[in-house]
């Protein structure tokens, strides 16, 4: 796999890859291991993070958060998953937990479950850097009660507005918002296979597959089922679709760099999504 001719190989020696020292990354090198790889002053930036691979960082998920703050400064944005797969069960998480139970025991679980509250319902499932985005205070969170997002700067409430609570990562959605928008992708120690925005491709492929979800919601404060049909996600091919982006992407498209230590990349959202469209259609 060939990288963009504007990215140059993760230098091991560079003070913004790993630490050499042993010693936690602090803020300061941490927003200028972003500034590095590209990330700057005014981006809307929609982030998948692996703290994890990442590695040690003073002041842990909090301290992350505020150099990316920094790396975008005052006029940018930055937008997180807060999936909720936890409150449904037509989830792959729901399926783990009730396997190898028995009707009696699953109708259990099914009851503790709880509805949706965009103010209060934590999102585990997506790392957390998301989850301390989300509690940040004049964070914002999209309505959708499986496929929220948050979002922290300027642009949170018009990117966040309007989210179809039928269309999960499609036209009604802040991934459509984001496209508009010309932002960026920065995957912070994670690989293609979370690249939520080539779920925007799905919906643009010619008559998409579609599934019936359910989940558990609270309209007026009473808790009850809801069951809806949108496009069937599948993320199954989505690193393969990565490496094939990666393979054709014009000067820009695409930057590698080492933040802490984990390979970074940084994307234009537009660029993945419109070759995930034709690569999608193409090998599905």
């Amino acid at each position: 796999m060939s990288a963009p001719a504007d990215a140059a190989p993760p230098d091991a020696s560079s003070p913004d890859a790993a630490p050499l020292d042993g010693l936690p990354l602090d803020g300061e090198r941490l927003t200028a291991a972003l500034s590095a790889l590209g990330v700057r002053p005014g981006d809307i930036l929609l982030v998948h993070a692996s703290l994890r691979t990442v590695g040690p960082t003073a002041g842990g998920p909090a301290t992350v958060l505020t150099a990316l703050r920094q790396a975008v400064g005052r006029d940018g944005t930055l937008v997180v998953p807060s999936f909720t797969p936890e409150n449904s069960d037509t989830s792959p998480q729901y399926r783990a937990r009730v396997r190898g139970l028995d009707a009696a025991a699953r109708e259990a679980v099914r009851s503790s479950m709880e509805p949706f509250d965009p103010a209060l319902t934590p999102a585990p499932s997506v790392g957390a850097l998301a989850e301390t985005v989300r509690r940040t205070a004049g964070a914002e969170r999209s309505a959708h009660p499986q496929t929220s997002f948050a979002a922290l700067g300027p642009a949170a409430g018009k990117l966040l507005t309007g989210h179809r609570p039928d269309c999960h990562l499609g036209e009604d959605s802040p991934l459509a918002r984001l496209y508009e928008a010309d932002a960026r992708v920065l995957l912070l120690g994670t690989g293609y296979a979370t690249c939520t925005a080539f779920h925007l491709a799905e919906y643009r492929t010619p008559a998409p597959p579609r599934r019936t979800y359910r989940c558990v919601v609270a309209p007026g404060g009473v808790r009850q089922w809801w069951e809806y049909e949108d496009v069937a996600l599948d993320d199954s091919d989505f690193a393969a679709l990565g490496a094939a982006f990666e393979e054709t992407a014009a000067p820009g498209d695409v930057r590698q760099a080492l933040v802490g230590s984990a390979p970074c990349r940084l994307l234009r959202l537009r660029a993945a999504v419109d070759f995930a469209t034709g690569w999608l259609t193409a090998h599905r």
